[in-house]
């Protein structure tokens, strides 16, 4: 089986220094780079099928964004926003393509993953060739917005790791259909055993911060800039919506074909918010936008 090198990377914020963890599959000599990235509580571990059923054809490159995983967490919890993870991001990919010819990638965003991407392709002389939108807009549903707010700041502990999968498992209905094994790995990949044995979600609960700071004109303010970036971005962009999701309407996803790079749109049935792309079926959709155009 195709298994992944975990390696670091250090970054620097306005309070300091801190290591960025990142999964890679594939050959570390090939200048084809695919760069996926989680939402908001997950972990680069979400990628690892899709990862291996593309690691023949790309350099797969999967971070854990900082706060998560396997990465430091930032000493000031302010900075968990979305130009700080860019930096991060230009600074991975500086190592990345240290020894390419080609300086492009290929980028797959889930929720944050993809509002990170969309700041990124935005900018001039971006090095992202082909964008992957999953399940995310310049607009966002207020009320589900609420609810992952409400999530993560939840600071629940469980007695067993059974009683943490369970929980995992009940907060990711909207991912859709999955496996008894499958759930198992997407709580597996982000509880963690505290050393008086409770299980806990291994995250930085100062991520709740932006959610907590969020004012009706600080949304209104964000969207605005999330709908001038996504205009300017000048890539083939895919855009994946589950079909059931609360935080992309559909409204705003047909907006997103008609305006910046048009993109392409691909709603995944019976699946909210959002398609994990552990099935074939999903992983189907990556392949052909990737490697068929």
């Amino acid at each position: 089986m195709i298994e992944a090198k975990i390696k670091f990377v250090q970054c620097i914020s306005g309070a300091g220094l801190h290591r960025m963890a990142y999964k890679e599959w594939g050959d570390p000599d090939n200048p084809d780079v695919l760069v996926c990235v989680h939402g908001v509580t997950r972990v680069a571990d979400d990628f690892d099928n899709l990862a291996r059923a593309l690691a023949g054809s790309y350099r797969v490159v999967c971070p854990d964004i900082a706060g998560r995983g396997r990465s430091d967490w930032l000493r000031d919890p302010r900075l968990y926003q979305i130009p700080q993870y860019i930096s991060d991001m230009v600074t991975l990919l500086a190592r990345v393509l240290a020894n390419g010819e080609r300086q492009s990638v290929a980028w797959l965003g889930t929720s944050m993953g993809g509002l990170i991407g969309m700041g990124l392709a935005s900018l001039p002389n971006s090095p992202v060739s082909r964008l992957i939108l999953n399940d995310i807009g310049p607009t966002m549903d207020p009320a589900a917005l609420q609810r992952i707010g409400d999530y993560i700041a939840q600071d629940v502990r469980f007695p067993s790791f059974e009683a943490g999968a369970k929980f995992i498992r009940d907060v990711s209905l909207s991912f859709g259909e999955h496996t008894e094994a499958e759930w198992l790995k997407l709580a597996r990949d982000v509880l963690r055993e505290t050393p008086d044995g409770q299980w806990i979600r291994h995250y930085d609960m100062g991520l709740a911060f932006a959610f907590r700071s969020a004012t009706a004109q600080s949304v209104q303010a964000d969207e605005a800039l999330l709908w001038a970036a996504y205009d300017a971005i000048k890539c083939p962009t895919l855009l994946v919506r589950g079909l059931d999701s609360d935080l992309l309407s559909r409204a705003t996803a047909e907006a997103m074909t008609g305006r910046g790079p048009k993109a392409q749109l691909v709603e995944v049935p019976e699946v909210g918010h959002a398609p994990t792309f552990t099935h074939a079926d999903q992983i189907a959709i990556v392949k052909q936008f990737l490697l068929d155009n």
